[in-house]
């Protein structure tokens, strides 16, 4: 799964090398912004999931290279389908940063003064939880039945990812859609939360950064944090 990330993370920079990045849907219809979504979901979350989808298919004696395989297809169908409402998003970027030259840098504020929002929720907090500790759901998984068992799995622990990590997906619609370096900040701090011993205390800090980082694109309009205006 390690190998599969990192091929995925290839390709993503070659398409980020040659597509440029911008806040927004960068122009790109449905169809195409959903593999686009799809794509970067799958180069993100892959490497972050591979210790749970291992940890799942030594649970079971048998076919264990086919439960990690279907495993990880129902955790990424999860993120996959999170691109309808990220282009939703993605559009209603597009109109407000066509406003002014300052339409832009708010939109970005917002988005990070929703991440930090979020991350002092109870729900994030609870989807969390389920995140650091997967192991604790594997009695219950065990419990799961018939032949698409693995896929259920898979698609009920993607499903607690997302709940705790989609507003940090909104960074990369409000900050750049094909920003490398958004996206390699962002794996960091999940994987600091997933996996480190103080990840519910970086999780706070992320918070307080992400207000600092608001102020920040506001008050310092040459940071770059938000779109330039553009013409309707």
């Amino acid at each position: 799964m390690f190998l599969a990330g990192a091929a995925l993370w290839a390709v993503v920079v070659w398409l980020a090398t040659n597509m440029g990045f911008m806040p927004g849907s960068m122009g790109l219809g449905l169809p195409a912004f959903v593999g686009v979504w799809a794509l970067m979901m799958a180069a993100m979350m892959l490497p972050t999931v591979a210790p749970v989808a291992a940890a799942y298919s030594r649970s079971f004696g048998e076919n264990r290279r086919q439960r990690h395989v279907v495993f990880a297809s129902g955790y990424l169908l999860v993120w996959a389908g999170s691109a309808l409402p990220a282009y939703a998003g993605a559009l209603l970027v597009d109109r407000l940063a066509g406003l002014n030259s300052f339409a832009g840098h708010a939109v970005a504020a917002g988005a990070l003064l929703a991440v930090a929002v979020y991350q002092i929720t109870p729900l994030k907090r609870v989807c969390l939880d389920h995140c650091r500790s997967p192991l604790a759901q594997l009695l219950r998984y065990a419990a799961f039945r018939g032949p698409l068992r693995d896929l259920r799995v898979g698609i009920h622990h993607g499903a607690f990812c997302l709940g705790c990590c989609w507003s940090l997906m909104l960074l990369l619609i409000a900050l750049g859609t094909m920003n490398v370096f958004v996206m390699l900040g962002l794996v960091a701090v999940i994987v600091l939360e997933k996996y480190s011993t103080h990840g519910e205390a970086l999780s706070r800090l992320a918070a307080i950064a992400a207000v600092a980082l608001a102020v920040v694109a506001v008050a310092v309009p040459q940071a770059g944090l938000g779109a330039p205006p553009r013409s309707m």
